[in-house]
């Protein structure tokens, strides 16, 4: 990291995303506090750290008001339930994740003088009605519709990011992650990967919403992560999308998903939920000019990866 960072402040650390932020980032020598409520996290996600001396998991609701003690150089909020299935389980934790966490987040960037990284979503464009989708769109979102607590959540929390920088000085900077995927998901989260995986695995048929000619831009674990940490090392504001231009159509994904398993499963399909959006494919072109980032894990190989894994999941039953 061009940056010096030496202590970073993950919330939301026991993730998807953010156990593979933590990972990296003791890779890379700094010392990590990992805050987790494990709503959604989990402790198995953190156990190659779990001996580590540079790293503290302390289990906590960053939706309450909190501070670490000692310097802080960087703060990355990644606390939210992200998949359709858990932020409808959990509207309200996911709302004052975006509300209340930012905030006390942002806080403790303001009181250590810390560089803040709000990971946002592509959430925030809803069903875009500019294809691809460039930062400078403003989106086109149901604030009341069945996704708005995790829409609202985080397009709330760019605005107060955007506060706290503009009114307040801190030195903060937007992500707009794109539909990441790898080891470590859940499986029953309802994101697509995952539930096209173990569907094809068990030999199940692949539930395929509406006529699966929505499209989708999927982004592997460790690009994401690598575009999280330019962001966090340099200076822009952002907003900035990260995420993989290849654009497939939902079906392509299940029936690719289905050949790269060798399974036989048939594809199934079901009723589309409400909001879904038809479209979504980041420009890239920013992230490339301002970090010189673009994915560069290969889409077959980052499916096979992650495949793998759930395939090792399934042998200790942790698929059932």
């Amino acid at each position: 990291m061009k940056r010096t960072v030496r202590r970073a402040v993950v919330t939301g650390g026991a993730g998807f995303v953010g156990s593979h932020l933590c990972d990296r980032l003791r890779e890379e020598g700094v010392s990590v506090v990992c805050l987790d409520n494990l709503l959604t996290g989990s402790v198995d996600n953190l156990a190659a750290l779990a001996d580590d001396p540079g790293f503290v998991l302390e289990r906590r609701d960053v939706s309450e008001e909190f501070d670490v003690a000692g310097p802080v150089d960087l703060v990355v909020h990644l606390a939210s339930p992200a998949s359709p299935h858990d932020y409808a389980r959990h509207p309200v934790e996911t709302l004052r994740a975006g509300a209340h966490g930012t905030l006390n987040a942002l806080e403790l960037a303001r009181r250590k003088d810390a560089r803040f990284l709000l990971t946002s979503t592509s959430e925030v464009y809803g069903d875009p009605l500019v294809h691809p989708q460039t930062e400078s769109y403003w989106g086109n979102v149901n604030p009341v519709g069945p996704r708005s607590q995790y829409d609202e959540a985080k397009r709330y929390a760019e605005a107060l990011t955007t506060a706290y920088r503009t009114a307040l000085g801190v030195n903060t900077v937007i992500v707009r992650l794109f539909n990441t995927y790898g080891p470590r998901m859940r499986p029953t989260d309802g994101r697509a990967v995952p539930t096209f995986i173990t569907q094809a695995l068990a030999g199940r048929p692949l539930t395929v919403a509406g006529d699966g000619t929505q499209t989708r831009s999927i982004c592997y674990v460790d690009d994401t992560v690598s575009g999280i940490l330019a962001a966090a090392a340099g200076e822009h504001h952002g907003p900035i999308n990260l995420g993989n231009p290849v654009e497939l159509s939902v079906l392509e994904l299940a029936e690719h998903i289905r050949e790269l398993c060798g399974s036989a499963s048939p594809v199934e399909f079901v009723e589309r939920p409400g909001d879904d959006p038809t479209l979504r494919r980041p420009d890239i072109g920013l992230a490339r000019s301002v970090l010189g980032w673009q994915p560069v894990v290969d889409f077959d190989k980052g499916l096979r990866m992650t495949i793998d894994w759930f395939a090792r999941l399934a042998l200790t039953g942790g698929l059932r």
